[in-house]
């Protein structure tokens, strides 16, 4: 135990803010059919990040680099909740896909314009985990709390539209601003996680438990405390697996993940009924 948390403590808190927040996000993901928002505004983020590089000669942990990726984030969001909103011919993941396909063209162009653009992919794809600082963990702390208390304070409207979107706009919701406020907060999230953990690891945090929690609940807290829970246990599992035979963090903790979400699946098939009831608990995507 202390060769664990001699060796990977501080990856493992780190690990522990994302379950946290991406947990609670991923069950807003999943009903709103957005699965691939992650890696769409990730994607987007290093492409900002690249552009801070090349105007500013920013490296991709600097205030600037912060700050471009974070701007194209927002500006993805506002796109995203406009398009929802004014555009109902198509469906949302398609543009979100989109979206992802062009801003990876735009991140190959400029990477082989960028001196060292190369490595803003590769931070992003593969994260840091292994190397997370205390400077890591207080910034995902800070950062994640404030996100945190947002989607507590508006969690009325934002529930309403993740529950039934077509009945918030019958209701007058002003659906285009709180989509804009929903996916400004994710690409917060997902700008600072992706530069610790990587898209894969970020991806099956944001997704994994929120899927696995469907699969046994219906209500808010039952899915929270399921998908944490997930979290947790393949974050444990994944770090230990890790150490014992020197392998890559944050694959490692992705595989477990899926692994319980397989395991998961299974368990829910072979129980007598247990499909039926796995389809009632899901219930309908808003």
């Amino acid at each position: 135990m202390s060769q664990f948390i001699e060796l990977l403590g501080l990856p493992f808190l780190a690990c522990l803010l994302m379950v946290g927040i991406l947990g609670y996000a991923g069950i807003h993901v999943l009903k709103r059919e957005v699965i691939f928002i992650d890696i769409a505004l990730a994607q987007i983020a290093a492409v900002g990040a690249i552009v801070a590089h090349l105007a500013f000669h920013a490296h991709g942990v600097s205030l600037a680099g912060y700050g471009c990726a974070f701007a194209a984030v927002v500006a993805a969001a506002a796109f995203y909740a406009f398009v929802r909103r004014r555009v109902r011919a198509i469906p949302l993941e398609a543009v979100i896909g989109v979206t992802y396909a062009v801003a990876a063209a735009a991140a190959l162009f400029l990477v082989g314009v960028a001196p060292g653009g190369h490595v803003h992919v590769h931070q992003m794809l593969a994260g840091s985990l292994l190397w997370a600082t205390w400077r890591d963990v207080v910034w995902c702390a800070a950062v994640f709390a404030g996100v945190g208390l947002a989607f507590a304070l508006l969690r009325g409207p934002l529930g309403r539209i993740s529950e039934d979107y077509e009945g918030a706009v019958a209701a007058g919701v002003r659906t285009v601003w709180w989509d804009f406020v929903f996916y400004t907060l994710v690409g917060l999230v997902i700008t600072l996680s992706v530069r610790v953990a990587g898209v894969v690891v970020v991806f099956a945090f944001l997704i994994i438990p929120s899927t696995l929690s469907a699969l046994f609940a219906s209500g808010w807290a039952a899915r929270l405390a399921i998908a944490w829970a997930t979290g947790v246990v393949g974050t444990v599992a994944g770090l230990w697996f890790a150490m014992a035979l020197d392998f890559s963090l944050g694959p490692s903790v992705a595989a477990f993940l899926g692994a319980l979400l397989a395991l998961a699946g299974l368990y829910r098939l072979c129980r007598p009924g247990g499909e039926a009831r796995a389809g009632t608990a899901v219930g309908p995507v808003g």
